[in-house]
């Protein structure tokens, strides 16, 4: 085989092992930026978690995009690393399609939802990403009616469903108003994007043509004799000529 044809010759989808190779390096690519920032800010004093989501103030705009890059503590980031790893690995894997489009959308959508309605605090932290993708994931499978799909939202509830605890104010240093807002974006793009990405594969019934009636000669299950039988049948009720008499009684008044 020549150069060319090698070049020419390239899968059109990829495969799951490069699927799934993907869908972690998104993953950690984001982590590894999250890390530095915690990093940084732990052991060189920078005090970066100051530049977090502050709503309805000027300074607190910029929290739209650090956000989701700034942690307040080990535990915090810790947390937040495993769950964000599996749900956005998830995402990306499944819904490999659409997976960026959602993820902008609750990243970028979600905090301004929060600088509008959330309490007079510094929010910080992955959690709206993470309430987002557990939103989506929960909710797509079975907004689509997809059976694999409705299994990664099984696994999801399975695993992740103790986060719904979390959208109530239970604990009062942690920002329910935050995962409320990415929860409520997260099933806003299961919805907008249910005829984007995977689909349910079509049943058979659904593909093969109805059947013929039972009238037809040409029926395909119908054997050649049938088949010739009745079309001898329908040629001689078109030719035979047929008669018919009525009788009328005779009107006694003209007897």
């Amino acid at each position: 085989m020549n150069s060319k044809n090698q070049l020419t010759n390239i899968k059109s989808e990829p495969t799951d092992l490069a699927k799934i190779f993907d869908a972690v390096m998104v993953s950690v690519f984001f982590l590894s930026i999250c890390w530095a920032f915690f990093l940084t800010d732990e052991y060189l004093g920078y005090h970066l978690k100051n530049y977090g989501m502050k709503p309805r103030t000027l300074e607190g705009l910029r929290g739209i995009i650090t956000i989701h890059f700034l942690h307040g503590d080990w535990k915090h980031i810790t947390q937040n690393s495993m769950g964000f790893l599996v749900l956005n690995t998830f995402l990306f894997y499944f819904y490999r399609q659409i997976a960026f489009r959602v993820f902008i959308t609750i990243m970028l959508v979600a905090p301004v939802f929060l600088w509008l309605v959330g309490r007079d605090s510094n929010h910080i932290g992955a959690s709206l990403l993470i309430y987002g993708e557990f939103a989506f994931l929960m909710a797509s499978g079975i907004i689509r009616n997809n059976p694999p799909l409705m299994r990664v939202s099984l696994v999801v509830i399975t695993f992740y469903g103790s986060l719904v605890w979390y959208l109530f104010p239970i604990e009062a240093r942690i920002s329910f108003e935050g995962h409320l807002c990415g929860f409520a974006i997260g099933v806003f793009s299961a919805i907008a994007w249910r005829r984007s990405g995977p689909q349910r594969a079509p049943y058979r019934f659904e593909l093969e043509p109805e059947l013929p009636d039972d009238d037809d000669e040409n029926a395909f299950w119908k054997t050649p004799e049938q088949r010739a039988e009745e079309a001898t049948k329908k040629q001689k009720e078109e030719t035979t000529v047929s008669v018919k008499y009525h009788f009328k009684e005779k009107n006694q008044e003209n007897n």
